[in-house]
């Protein structure tokens, strides 16, 4: 095993016991889905009033419940079509209201040179999601590009932690802009190398 696969493992062993007893209470995954939007919605609030390290720690407790909602929906047996698209649909809503808070917390510091910055990353960040899945209306699959919404909530999460938010916003800001045009290409390319009328 590997030292990231140990820290993964080690790291499961007390998920485990949380969707165990998720399971035994048969939580519906749903619930966990939307409970975890409503903490990081108060992620959000600290990230307004500048409490950065608070803010990291909010997210740490909701996206625990991130993860375990489709692992309960498995155990559950209760996995559904809906149930797919609600947890897409938060999982927006949870990025959003993170930027939000950003935008309020930065507005009435007075600077709007990072107001901007985060409505740009805002704005990209929608365009990461929006790419992958209409190229996947068009085209088989469209995973290319690197500021998935793991690693960009890996990266806030860090950002908050150590009080080094401005800084992370550039970087999910930068990937965000690459991952987009790297999935505007490849799509392209894609329909491209396909026999004419094949994507209709």
């Amino acid at each position: 095993m590997t030292f990231t696969g140990a820290i993964g493992a080690i790291s499961l062993f007390p998920l485990r016991a949380i969707i165990r007893a998720c399971v035994a209470l048969r939580i519906h995954p749903n619930v966990l889905t939307f409970t975890g939007v409503v903490i990081n919605a108060g992620a959000a609030w600290a990230l307004a009033q500048g409490r950065f390290v608070a803010a990291g720690i909010i997210m740490i407790i909701a996206n625990i419940f991130d993860f375990i909602d489709g692992k309960v929906a498995h155990e559950l047996k209760v996995q559904s079509a809906f149930g797919a698209f609600w947890d897409s649909t938060m999982d927006r809503l949870s990025d959003v209201v993170l930027f939000i808070g950003l935008i309020y917390l930065y507005a009435s510091l007075g600077r709007t040179d990072y107001v901007l910055l985060t409505c740009i990353t805002l704005m990209f960040t929608v365009m990461t999601s929006y790419t992958r899945a209409r190229a996947e209306s068009l085209v088989d699959t469209c995973k290319v590009g690197f500021m998935e919404r793991p690693e960009r909530i890996v990266l806030f999460m860090i950002g908050a932690l150590t009080n080094r938010m401005a800084a992370v916003l550039w970087v999910i800001c930068v990937l965000s802009v690459v991952t987009v045009a790297d999935r505007i290409y490849y799509t392209w390319r894609a329909l491209a190398d396909q026999p004419r009328g094949a994507a209709a």
